[in-house]
C-alpha cells in the first residue's frame, strides 16, 4: 500500500544549549493507505508535537515529513497550505468550530477556501453532515450544539475534502463515554466507506483496541 504519510529521522528539540529540551528523537514512522493507527504514551511523550510535525502544523529540528509522498520542507507556506487542505483532514480534542457560523458554514469552510464554487460546497457539507446524524441541526450554531454533535461536526469538516488521512489528537478526549463511542464508530465507518486513513493520538483504550496498529511513544522515542 501507498504511504499517505511517513517522517524519517525526525528530532524536535525545544530551547537551546543547556536548557534544550529534546521532545521527539530521531522518529521514523509511516502509514499506508487506509490504515489505522493508534499512538498512545504519557501526557509529555510528545503525541500532540508528533501529530503537529505530521501534519505539518510545525516545523521539525531536523529531519523529513512526507504528505503523500511530497517532502514539505521546501515548501512554501501557500504550498504547504494547498497540499494539506487536499491530502489532510483534522480533528482535535476541542472541536475549533467557529462560534460565528453554522455546522453548515463551519463544514463548507475547508471547500471554500480549495475553491469550490458555494454552492457545491454546500452540496458536499450536508451530505456529510447527513452521514454523522446531523442532517436537522446543519443550522444550528456550535453554541446551540451538545458537546457529542459538535465533535461530530468536526469530523464532518475533516472528511469533507475526501483526504487521504485524518490526523486526530484525542478525539473524545472532552467527551462522555456514550459519545466518545459514538465518534469513534463514525470515524471507523468513515475509514471504511471512504478508504480514508486514521492516524490518532489517545489515552483511550477503546480507540486503541480498535485500530490496525499501535505505536507507543517514550520520552521522545518510538517503541
Amino acid at each position: 500500500m501507498s504511504s499517505v504519510l511517513a517522517c524519517n529521522q525526525l528530532y524536535k528539540t525545544f530551547g537551546e544549549g543547556e536548557v534544550a529540551l529534546e521532545i521527539l528523537h530521531n522518529v521514523d514512522f509511516n502509514i499506508a493507505a487506509g490504515e489505522r493507527i493508534a499512538i498512545v504514551g504519557a501526557s509529555g511523550s510528545g503525541k500532540s508535537t508528533l501529530l503537529h510535525l505530521l501534519g505539518g502544523l510545525d516545523e521539525p529540528s531536523s529531519g523529513d515529513v512526507r504528505i503523500a509522498g511530497q517532502s514539505i520542507s521546501a515548501l512554501s507556506p501557500v504550498q504547504l497550505g494547498r497540499l494539506r487542505n487536499s491530502k489532510l483532514g483534522f480533528v482535535y480534542q476541542f472541536h475549533h468550530l467557529l462560534q460565528e457560523f453554522t455546522a453548515l458554514e463551519n463544514v463548507a469552510m475547508p471547500l471554500l477556501v480549495r475553491g469550490v464554487r458555494p454552492a457545491d460546497a454546500s452540496e458536499q457539507a450536508i451530505a456529510v453532515l447527513g452521514r454523522v446524524g446531523l442532517a436537522e441541526r446543519i443550522a444550528h450554531k456550535p453554541g446551540e450544539l451538545s458537546g457529542g454533535e459538535r465533535q461530530r461536526a468536526a469530523v464532518a469538516r475533516a472528511l469533507v475534502t475526501r483526504p487521504a488521512c485524518v490526523v486526530a489528537d484525542e478525539p473524545t478526549g472532552n467527551l462522555d463515554r456514550h459519545n466518545a463511542r459514538q465518534v469513534l464508530e463514525l470515524m471507523l465507518e468513515l475509514n471504511r466507506d471512504f478508504s480514508t486513513s486514521l492516524l490518532v493520538a489517545t489515552h483511550d483504550p477503546l480507540i486503541a483496541d480498535r485500530m490496525d496498529r499501535v505505536i507507543h511513544l517514550e520520552d521522545g522515542h518510538l517503541i
